[in-house]
């Protein structure tokens, strides 16, 4: 299958997702439970996108494997690999704030973010320009810290926040501002679209960042594995070449 035919199919698993997310948000509060702390929350809103991802990908894609947030971890035995988040920034999500979306992609293949409150649609072929809704993206060419507005997040757990606290109180004083939207997958995306100048954050994982990983590469950006600091697990931050080695020096130590 090409990397257009697969990128389709990408397209139509994250669209049967937010089908789904549209239909139950007006009841999403009545269906939470926590997962890795009181809040973590995951509500039959996503357990029903993940599902419905899988169904595409069992009829479109039956041999592969499958990484998901809410689901198994399937094997294949095709060796490709879907990495799927059914929907980042739950919170926001919960809350009606308007941060949050699907992502899916094929690991060294596709990527797909797709935002359905804008209909923002962020896609990559593997070697080829990002996409948004069909037209190229163009990164952030920033070359100076100071005036890099730099995206993040925060853990749920209490110590981590504690640690990632310290660093943003390092950092803010040497860039033009912080963002926190809640939601990686789609911090990842704005970036590749210019919409920061920079993004980091430990303790994601690999459903959060595959496809925007994916898009932010392809619009020409750098990435660095950020280690584990403390009670903070290991993350990655992505920035313009220019100024990627004065942010790590602030962001990558402990």
């Amino acid at each position: 299958m090409s990397g257009a035919e697969l990128l389709a199919v990408a397209e139509e698993a994250a669209r049967a997702a937010a089908a789904e997310l549209i239909a139950h948000q007006a009841s999403a509060h009545s269906s939470v439970e926590s997962k890795s702390s009181p809040t973590d929350p995951v509500s039959a809103a996503d357990l029903a996108a993940e599902a419905a991802i899988r169904a595409v990908l069992a009829a479109r894609r039956p041999d592969d494997a499958i990484l998901g947030e809410e689901g198994d971890d399937t094997p294949g035995t095709s060796g490709l690999r879907w990495v799927v988040d059914p929907l980042d920034g739950t919170v926001n999500y919960l809350y009606g704030i308007p941060q949050w979306c699907v992502s899916v992609a094929c690991e060294g293949q596709v990527g797909v973010i797709f935002d359905p409150l804008s209909d923002d649609l962020f896609s990559v072929i593997v070697g080829e320009q990002p996409l948004l809704n069909g037209e190229p993206i163009t990164s952030s060419s920033c070359e100076q810290l100071q005036r890099a507005l730099v995206a993040t997040g925060f853990g749920y757990d209490p110590l981590v926040r504690l640690g990632q606290g310290a660093i943003v109180a390092r950092l803010l004083p040497e860039v033009r501002d912080i963002r926190r939207g809640g939601s990686a997958a789609l911090d990842l995306a704005w970036l590749a679209a210019g919409r920061y100048d920079a993004y980091f954050e430990r303790g994601v994982q690999a459903w959060d960042t595959a496809a925007g990983l994916l898009i932010c590469e392809g619009a020409g950006l750098q990435t660095r594995a950020l280690g584990a600091s403390g009670a903070q697990g290991a993350g990655v931050l992505v920035a313009p070449a220019a100024i990627i080695d004065e942010l790590f020096a602030l962001v990558g130590a402990a």
